[in-house]
């Protein structure tokens, strides 16, 4: 779930569709910079390819992003929550019946 969530927002923040568009844009600039050396197929295979490969180096990039965050602190943070939340419950059922129970010795005693 932890992981699904961290996956989602990179994939939703769009860095690595940046990442692939620079990487589109600066090899055009390049091949527009140098198209003497070049023919408009070699351009565009080459620009085409290098997209490609870069694409893949981004999916490669965020999938080992995802295997290398530590999540133990997370599930620590998470388990520590749900102790909390269940001792602040049982805490609050503790506090009613001492008052029921105060309010059952003072209703006895008049």
């Amino acid at each position: 779930m932890v992981i699904e969530r961290f996956s989602r927002k990179m994939l939703d923040s769009g860095i690595l569709d940046t990442y692939v568009a620079a990487v589109f844009f600066s090899s055009v600039i390049f091949f527009v910079l140098n198209a003497s050396s070049f023919t408009p197929t070699e351009m565009m295979i080459w620009i085409v390819s290098i997209t490609i490969v870069f694409k893949g180096v981004a999916n490669i990039m965020l999938s080992m992003t995802i295997s290398l965050v530590n999540l133990d602190n997370k599930h620590n943070s998470i388990e520590f929550k749900k102790s909390s939340d269940e001792l602040d419950s049982l805490v609050k059922d503790l506090a009613i019946q001492e008052a029921a129970i105060q309010s059952n010795k003072t209703n006895k005693n008049q």
